[in-house]
């Protein structure tokens, strides 16, 4: 076996290690996998009210080009984040 293999061998042993400590219980790739969920949700909604505020801030040519009316962009625009 060369350095080389050697070196790669321990390598994919510390990953494998790394990867799966052992005894850690599964509620906690659960608890992360929630969280995560919950990340991406928040950032959605956050997404839906900066997409909003961008409507209020178009000129009536360019929402001319998307087919919506400066009162539909108003309403919009107005709403909350979460609605």
């Amino acid at each position: 076996m060369g350095t080389i293999e050697t070196i790669r061998y321990a390598a994919v042993e510390l990953q494998v290690q790394v990867a799966r400590p052992p005894g850690r219980p599964t509620y906690v790739s659960r608890l992360v996998r929630t969280l995560r969920s919950f990340a991406r949700w928040i950032d959605g909604l956050m997404d839906r009210g900066r997409s909003r505020l961008v409507l209020l801030e178009m000129t009536d040519d360019q929402l001319k080009d998307i087919g919506i009316s400066r009162c539909d962009a108003h309403r919009e625009g107005l709403r909350a984040f979460w609605d």
